[in-house]
């Protein structure tokens, strides 16, 4: 019944709800109807826990389950939004997801590299506000980078985050579903979260991957013992539904007595004791009344890359100057914020080719839509029209030959079938940028290939705003603020257009959608300098923030937590999310944020000698 409902919702929305509004309107109404309340929500607490979570995102929802293994321990889960229900179960319509109360809708400030010709001039970053957090609504793609990645970690000081170290954790959380990696020394088999492949395999998925292996690339499994390579999207999907870090980790275990979840609770400050530099409570609100509870054993800060900073900033701990601007009483001089990094991309690139595609009025066939309801198969189960990546090495990179920096997304359609505006809207681009480019493709074929730099060198910053918790900070992306980004961006341009130009997928009938973008049309067409401009227009985020509390030794004067995640001269809190990674690996970071936190959980643990059950 589920499965049919979220169908019939997505044709009826993509029948009647054309604009953006009309569809936001649409589907509160439709989810408040249908509403089936399945974690049971806490209003009445204790006044003190073992651990409370501040933030159930995808970090939360791991830590939530594995602490509350301690039967003899008592865990609160605090979260600002609710659970999910049906809508963000398709994984084809992820856009469509993001246009719903899930997600918290944020702005960033305007960057001088990036996101200029977007809606306002500024990046869209769609961040998940929920039970599942940004598991609810990304493109659930799952990589988690190459080995390298975390030997660096490791190398500067961080013990135990070596590839070899945090190998098994990964393995853990996994419940593998491709028969061919069974085997795998690589992949977990009994884990909480389901990894697969769809079902649906296009014709131009076969061009793609025999046009890698002509350009000198092996078919590989991402996450197995080569990064570089093309392959097949890993996802996290069940049965052809999303997999979300609330289905995986929170729903199994709702009945435990010992763990409270309360939704609809807003955190406003982590109450320290100045004298001690212990954590002592922590503050919210929720249903308009102010709330204060003790954890006797730790708070554990899992907001994200954008909140826990934040939060870290209320309540004192963060850049001296910076706080004092606020006035704000400093309890720790950290450099909170710093160190923003993200993935980088372009979205646009189009190809015309002789076979079927996914666009939206082809989803409108009642074929794929009841193969969809009864079997959970077809185009529906892509996640996020993601079907196929490859990781690659730029020519001009100074990375080791087995160390890809750049990734090539292929889409099982394209920007131009987005009749509807669902993907427009996720990213910014104006009506009037897709009519000029696309106006006259809606009845062709087409399909996209998208770049992203994995290895960004250009760092931005989370800063308060005011001191109301109520609003959002500061977020300043800085994409490719550094050469080497841009640089790198381009040749990546560049080797899309060659693997188009391959045989297989000319044999497809694949050429180039060559039109100039809107506002770079005077530039000599795909020389270096129109491709710059196109970056500082179009180019954006692939919502993979991270680094903002790094990790790092004491010594480190960048570091904001230690090894064992511990906020350096607070007692009492660590910080478990994708804002403590010292740098950004080169893969899709809810794979990473749920590692961190399954080694995190490990460490608690053992820091108290408690023991699961």
């Amino acid at each position: 019944m589920r499965l049919w409902l979220s169908s019939l919702l997505l044709s009826m929305c993509s029948l009647h709800c054309c604009s953006g509004q009309l569809l936001v309107d649409f589907l509160r109404d439709f989810e408040t109807s249908l509403l089936n309340t399945r974690i049971p929500d806490t209003t009445r607490f204790l006044p003190e826990y073992d651990f409370i979570i501040v933030g159930a995102g995808t970090s939360g929802c791991v830590l939530a389950n594995r602490l509350s293994e301690i039967s003899s321990a008592s865990v609160l889960l605090l979260e600002v939004g609710d659970q999910e229900t049906f809508i963000s179960d398709v994984p084809l319509t992820a856009a469509l997801t993001q246009m719903t109360r899930y997600n918290w809708g944020y702005k960033t400030e305007p960057t001088a590299h990036a996101c200029q010709g977007l809606k306002e001039g500024v990046c869209n970053w769609p961040k998940g506000r929920g039970v599942g957090g940004t598991s609810l609504i990304n493109f659930m793609l799952y990589t988690r980078g190459h080995r390298r990645d975390y030997d660096d970690w490791a190398a500067a000081n961080n013990s135990g985050w070596s590839y070899d170290e945090v190998l098994p954790y990964f393995k853990k959380s996994e419940r593998i579903g491709i028969p061919e990696l069974y085997k795998s020394p690589y992949h977990g088999r009994n884990g909480p979260l389901d990894v697969q492949y769809t079902d649906y395999k296009s014709q131009l998925l076969k061009g793609f991957l025999k046009s890698g292996q002509e350009l000198g690339y092996n078919i590989t499994d991402p996450n197995g013992e080569h990064l570089m390579g093309f392959g097949r999207s890993q996802a996290t999907i069940r049965n052809g539904r999303r997999c979300s870090a609330s289905k995986a980790f929170i729903q199994p275990v709702v009945q435990r007595k010992n763990l409270h979840i309360s939704m609809k609770s807003w955190v406003t400050k982590l109450i320290i004791d100045p004298l001690t530099k212990a954590v002592d409570r922590v503050e919210f609100v929720k249903q308009r009344r102010r709330f204060v509870v003790r954890a006797s054993k730790e708070v554990i800060l899992s907001a994200g890359t954008i909140a826990s900073p934040q939060l870290l900033m209320l309540s004192g701990v963060g850049p001296s100057a910076h706080l004092q601007e606020h006035n704000i009483t400093v309890l720790q001089d950290l450099q909170v914020g710093y160190n923003l990094q993200d993935h980088i991309t372009l979205n646009g690139l189009v190809f015309v080719v002789n076979d079927s595609t996914v666009n939206d009025a082809r989803l409108l066939n009642p074929t794929d839509i009841f193969r969809y309801i009864f079997v959970g198969q077809g185009p529906y189960t892509i996640p996020g029209g993601a079907e196929a990546f490859a990781f690659v090495r730029t020519p001009s990179s100074s990375h080791a030959k087995d160390y890809p920096d750049m990734e090539l997304v292929l889409g099982a359609g394209s920007l131009s079938g987005d009749r509807f505006g669902t993907m427009r809207n996720l990213l910014g681009i104006t009506d009037e940028f897709y009519e000029t480019m696309f106006g006259d493709l809606q009845h062709r074929e087409t399909f996209g290939l998208v770049p992203v730099l994995l290895r960004p060198k250009s760092r931005g910053r989370i800063s308060l705003r005011s001191r109301n918790p109520f609003h959002w900070p500061r977020m300043e992306p800085n994409f490719m603020e550094h050469p080497d980004d841009i640089q790198a961006m381009i040749e990546g341009i560049e080797m899309i257009l060659q693997l188009a130009r391959s045989k297989p997928l000319v044999k497809l009938g694949t050429h180039f959608h060559d039109r100039p973008f809107p506002g770079c049309e005077h530039l000599t067409f795909a020389s270096e300098s129109y491709w710059r401009c196109c970056l500082r227009r179009y180019g954006s985020s692939l919502q993979h923030q991270s680094g903002t509390c790094k990790m790092g030794p004491s010594t480190d004067s960048s570091a904001v937590v230690d090894a064992a995640l511990r906020v350096h001269g607070i007692q009492k809190l660590r910080v478990v999310d994708a804002s403590v990674m010292p740098n950004v690996p080169a893969g899709h970071t809810n794979a990473i944020v749920i590692m961190i936190a399954e080694k995190a959980s490990d460490m608690i643990k053992n820091t108290w000698r408690m023991r699961t059950s």
